[in-house]
């Protein structure tokens, strides 16, 4: 089932459903909890968000078995999440059912806007239900929470423990929070063998709306600045992403890994590298889970709510008047041809890639390897 899709069952059965139906009495809390649901709809990126609570949850009630209800675009990021018991898929129909069925001590709705998810939570059996108070989707649980765009979505996120009693304070979010299967690390290694262990960077082109894009002409002058201190670039996506990418390393710059991984392998790929340049993007946080030093470019997105926090993390950023402008996920057309990502310069990006290198290391070790071997010639 697609994006659009869902959104229109959304607007046409989610707002009347939770309109009419009834409100849930408060049950009484079951201890200790053995059993607990998390609703997660939606893209790559607020999954990743998520693990930090996963971890929370598990590290308090160790014996609690953990379900989440995805969408089929985000379940690879539950791979990465070994705290997760169990993971069905809220588009396919009879994992839908599935869940309907079944009964938890406590279900969270992590969805942010839509009405559809806690229309689930509603329906489905439990005696605590959490979600975001953010429309009439506040009537279908028994503790509704406040959300604020002024907190960071891992913050937010966290909020959801406190009907629990786990504050979300002691939500721990310090990266990694992800965890690549020493299989899918395997498979990874193959993929970048022609690169013989040298370091690189990775770069995800792509995005999810015309507004968020940069270009791969860009893209590719980055890793021709790169590529003079003998760094490679990878390039990471779907099968979309991959005519950029060959754009990208066209002429011995690195390698086009697009549409060729699955999320846990690009999440992999991404760990092996010196540092990811993307956009505002799941990919983006997936390599923050990891631990991965990032360069993100935000324009129409939140910023302060989505973007890497950290010294690891280079953020560059227009602030133009009008940015952002996205809301619950929805950006509206731009009437100024996305400025606010047009004005970042190929020369501003390889400047933060380059600082950041050289911090971890990177493109010191590269260059005196480099001298070494001139030196013995």
């Amino acid at each position: 089932m697609n994006v659009r899709l869902m959104k229109l069952l959304d607007a046409a059965f989610g707002r009347l459903a939770s309109s009419i139906m009834s409100s849930p009495a408060k049950g009484r809390h079951v201890s200790p909890i053995r059993s607990i649901l998390l609703i997660r709809p939606g893209g790559i990126g607020d999954a990743v968000l998520l693990a930090p609570v996963i971890h929370a949850i598990k590290n308090i009630h160790p014996c609690a078995d953990i379900t989440v209800l995805a969408e089929r675009r985000n379940t690879g990021v539950f791979e990465l999440i070994p705290a997760v018991d169990t993971v069905l898929c809220y588009d396919q129909p009879g994992e839908f059912v599935r869940t309907l069925k079944n009964k938890f001590d406590v279900i969270i709705d992590t969805e942010q806007w839509h009405r559809l998810s806690a229309v689930v939570a509603r329906i489905i059996s439990a005696p605590l239900k959490i979600g975001y108070d953010t429309n009439e989707r506040r009537r279908m649980f028994t503790h509704p929470v406040p959300y604020s765009h002024d907190d960071h979505e891992s913050v937010s996120f966290a909020h959801l423990l406190e009907p629990m009693g786990i504050s979300a304070v002691s939500v721990e979010m310090d990266a990694p929070f992800l965890i690549v299967p020493h299989a899918v690390a395997g498979k990874a290694a193959g993929l970048l063998e022609p690169l013989r262990d040298e370091p690189f960077v990775a770069i995800f082109p792509g995005a999810s709306i015309l507004e968020r894009q940069w270009g791969a002409e860009r893209f590719r002058r980055v890793a021709e600045m790169v590529f003079a201190f003998g760094i490679r670039t990878v390039v990471v996506g779907g099968t979309e992403d991959r005519h950029q990418g060959e754009g990208i390393i066209e002429g011995g710059l690195g390698l086009n890994l697009a549409g060729r991984t699955s999320l846990a392998e690009t999440a992999a790929v991404i760990q092996k590298s010196a540092l990811l340049l993307s956009g505002d993007s799941g990919v983006l946080h997936i390599a923050v889970g990891l631990g991965v030093p990032t360069v993100s470019l935000f324009g129409p997105g939140r910023a302060k709510k989505w973007a890497p926090q950290g010294d690891r993390h280079s953020v560059i950023n227009k602030n133009l008047p009008c940015s952002p402008c996205t809301t619950f996920g929805t950006t509206p057309p731009c009437t100024i041809h996305a400025r606010c990502m047009r004005d970042i310069t190929a020369d501003e990006v390889a400047n933060a890639l380059t600082m950041l290198l050289t911090s971890v290391g990177a493109v010191s070790s590269r260059c005196c390897k480099r001298d070494r071997v001139e030196t013995k010639g």
